[in-house]
């Protein structure tokens, strides 16, 4: 019995082609030429198949290289074999080819996106991109409607954090802004007390409700802090009645807004991979991590002013 097992794959598969190819053109160097390596290489290739097998494949005279009844028994064995290893390198390359839907957060800048999608390509993963808010996002990878998720998790659990403070449109005079001054009596007078707007993506409660802790414990009314539908309709607030945005140093640099960090508490986005089946999320984290970060605004230091 042959012990196939010996023989590293690749190497027998190599040497089955060119038998394939020399066989069809009786010549070894034609044969070698067709099989993209040096004559020589093929020989050597055939010669330790034929001692492996313990049987002659070719007759090799000056009328060059002629099958044994061996080699002919062989040949459309192997001729499957080979054909078999194309029809699946080139699933291969479809496989790589078809696109790895993300969900992907809608504050992600259509510029950053399409330089995700360009790193990508060159790490040989095709990125289709699917926005939405954090809570569609979990339940689209839960659904299998796409294979992936940049998802929205505590600090503590993230791959990718992105602080947050409050922009607005005047550049304040202080480097940190504390929710308490917005409160009653401390705030200049006007008929409508300034309010800060958490935008979609925000709307999460390991940053949502540890910010309306921290109204309710500085003596803002409920109101002044709310959560928008959209990111639009807060940034209307924001330049429309000089409210405050809650968001990251790339978000307000990007609307045109001044950006200070928050004096109460440290928030923070945190961000991770989901993935429907296989080692997608490892894969995107292991090859695309920079490129996230940089899409998410990830290690942004630099947003104190517009």
């Amino acid at each position: 019995m042959l012990k196939w097992h010996k023989v590293p794959f690749m190497d027998l598969l190599g040497a089955w082609r060119a038998f394939v190819n020399v066989s069809e053109r009786g010549s070894f160097t034609e044969g070698a030429a067709a099989t993209r390596v040096p004559q020589s290489v093929a020989s050597r290739r055939i010669a330790a198949l034929e001692k492996h097998l313990g049987e002659r494949l070719f007759d090799r005279s000056s009328r060059g290289a002629m099958l044994t009844q061996f080699g002919r028994d062989m040949l459309p064995s192997a001729k499957r074999l080979v054909r078999l290893a194309d029809d699946m390198e080139h699933e291969a390359e479809q496989a790589r080819l078809n696109p790895l839907r993300l969900a992907v957060p809608e504050v992600c800048a259509v510029r950053d996106l399409a330089r995700l999608a360009a790193e990508a390509r060159q790490n040989g993963v095709y990125l289709d991109f699917l926005a939405a808010p954090p809570a569609e996002r979990a339940e689209l990878v839960r659904s299998r409607e796409v294979r992936a998720a940049l998802v929205a998790v505590p600090p503590s659990d993230a791959t990718w954090s992105v602080r947050l403070g409050l922009a607005g449109t005047a550049d304040l005079p202080v480097r940190t802004v504390y929710v308490e001054t917005l409160r009653a009596g401390r705030a200049a007078r006007s008929s409508r007390r300034s309010r800060i707007w958490i935008q979609p993506e925000d709307d999460v409660p390991h940053i949502r409700d540890r910010l309306f802790r921290v109204r309710d414990a500085v003596g803002l009314q409920p109101a002044q802090v709310g959560v928008s539908a959209t990111l639009t309709a807060a940034t209307a607030e924001v330049f429309g009645f000089a409210d405050l945005l809650l968001c990251s140093p790339g978000q307000a640099r990007e609307l045109g807004l001044h950006w200070r960090p928050l004096g109460e508490i440290p928030l923070v986005r945190g961000f991770d991979v989901a993935a429907a089946v296989g080692d997608d999320a490892e894969r995107i984290r292991d090859r695309l991590w920079h490129a996230i970060a940089r899409c998410l605004g990830a290690g942004d230091q630099d947003g104190e002013t517009a």
